[in-house]
């Protein structure tokens, strides 16, 4: 018996958690911080630090104007692609492994869109003693340009014997949200059992 759930229920039961718990952590954090404010989690190790960023995942950006338009346009493409592509695999009967990546995959970019496109509207800005507030008329970007609102920091420190380069430098430093982490992990959970997901898909094409 080939290891699949059919049909959109099972990959929406993934996309919907993820967008709802991504959605709401990002809402409190912009109603609740102001830039650059930080709260321990697990001291020493994780903690929430607010920021926005205008780019991709971890803060990498295109710079100006016509970089964030053409940044948000692409993931709006994109997202669009991985839904049709994550149609086809179902249509497919391909491995459930495969879908359970792609979806998460699909709800990372969704997540990351919803803040650039909408988050300026529907908040205030955001500055290092301002805490934003909900209301379309205060909105601090047009549709599509707003910023992407990241909050998790991991704290942890390379040990003191480790090269002089290294020794206390932060072990990751950028900082992050629940939509990277769903993209990140999904491209690594992907890699590590492509033989085992792209071989049922092959298979499954060639049963159809």
């Amino acid at each position: 018996m080939r290891k699949q759930i059919f049909g959109w229920a099972f990959p929406l039961l993934i996309v919907v958690p993820l967008l709802l718990i991504d959605q709401l952590l990002k809402i409190y954090i912009k109603l609740n911080f102001t830039i650059g404010e930080r709260v321990d989690i697990i001291p020493g190790l994780i903690e929430f630090q607010f920021i926005e960023n205008d780019g991709m995942a971890f803060g990498w950006a295109l710079p100006g104007v016509a970089g964030k338009l053409l940044l948000t346009s692409f993931r709006l493409i994109a997202s669009v692609g991985i839904g049709v592509y994550l149609y086809k695999l179902i249509e497919r009967k391909s491995h459930t492994g495969l879908l359970v990546g792609i979806s998460m995959i699909w709800a990372g970019a969704i997540g990351n869109i919803i803040d650039s496109a909408v988050y300026g509207r529907l908040f205030s800005h955001s500055g290092w003693g301002t805490v934003a507030h909900f209301g379309m008329e205060d909105g601090y970007a047009p549709w599509l340009m707003a910023n992407v609102v990241d909050m998790f920091h991991f704290t942890v420190t390379w040990p003191s014997w480790m090269p002089s380069f290294m020794a206390g430098a932060e072990v990751f430093p950028p900082i992050w949200n629940v939509a990277d982490a769903s993209i990140s992990i999904a491209v690594i959970w992907i890699i590590l059992n492509q033989k085992t997901f792209f071989a049922s898909t092959s298979q499954s094409s060639e049963d159809a």
